[in-house]
């Protein structure tokens, strides 16, 4: 197992000073960039510094690459995304996006509902963008009830009470994109917590 990590650890130098250079990035650049000095920088892509997360996660912030691109081997050629669904609140999400911060994007599925829900509006910052897959989608925006079929889609401010569910009863899939505080209400919330006094939790 050591072996197997020190073999890991020995590659992320190189694969760092072949990403900045394919960037066309300097490691003057780099250093103001992400707050690592030179040196470091330097001692890091030659294998004179051994990666940590402390030094990691700056570059993958900076390089807009996930933290797995820069220390696991790299997926040429290979197109496929490995999804893991996430549950909250009785859905699913389906991350689509890898990079980190910035809007992601999810395929959202809303279950069959045999009994009618009523709306439970609620609100927090950020703004959604959202297309209809499949199924019929109730979109309860403020003061408006709109019934949204596949293929049409929306966007709006989730600082305006709001509400998703099935339409008809039946099963809903749509493409949703969640912009940083929408991804924190949405994904990240503990739905056995209580919802905080300013700001609102995910869609009921």
């Amino acid at each position: 197992m050591d072996h197997e990590l020190n073999e890991v650890l020995d590659a992320v130098g190189p694969r760092l000073r072949a990403l900045r250079r394919h960037r066309g990035i300097t490691l003057a650049d780099l250093a103001t960039t992400t707050g690592v000095s030179e040196s470091t920088l330097s001692r890091l892509e030659s294998g004179q510094r051994r990666a940590t997360l402390e030094l990691l996660l700056p570059l993958a912030r900076t390089y807009n690459v996930p933290l797995d691109d820069l220390v696991g081997a790299p997926r040429t050629g290979d197109p496929r995304i490995h999804l893991t669904p996430i549950r909250r609140f009785g859905m699913t999400f389906v991350p689509l996006s890898r990079r980190p911060g910035g809007v992601q994007a999810f395929k959202m599925i809303i279950p069959a509902q045999p009994e009618p829900r009523a709306p439970a509006l609620k609100t927090h910052d950020g703004f959604e963008w959202l297309y209809v897959l499949n199924g019929r989608l109730r979109l309860v925006l403020g003061e408006r009830d709109l019934t949204l079929p596949a293929g049409e889609a929306a966007e709006f401010d989730t600082s305006v009470p709001h509400w998703l569910g099935s339409a008809d009863g039946g099963v809903v899939e749509l493409l949703i994109l969640f912009d940083p505080q929408g991804m924190r209400t949405h994904i990240h919330a503990d739905p056995h917590r209580p919802p905080p006094p300013a700001g609102g939790t995910a869609h009921s």
